[in-house]
């Protein structure tokens, strides 16, 4: 399942996938991949992404 709110919330930083993969410290690839759904992170990079967003856990990954 694509990850739209994560997308959404990148961009509204104003945040290209490569910058957040710096800061959370994986491949711009991965931060793809995830966004897509095609891979399903570990709870530290969740809680990671989330931190770099300003976003909960919730906010981002939780499906409703």
């Amino acid at each position: 399942m694509k990850n739209l709110r994560m997308k959404s919330a990148r961009a509204a930083k104003d945040m290209s996938q490569q910058k957040l993969a710096e800061i959370v410290n994986v491949s711009r690839q991965t931060i793809s991949a995830v966004e897509k759904g095609d891979y399903n992170p570990t709870i530290n990079l969740c809680i990671a992404i989330c931190k770099a967003l300003d976003k909960t856990l919730d906010e981002l990954f939780w499906i409703e």
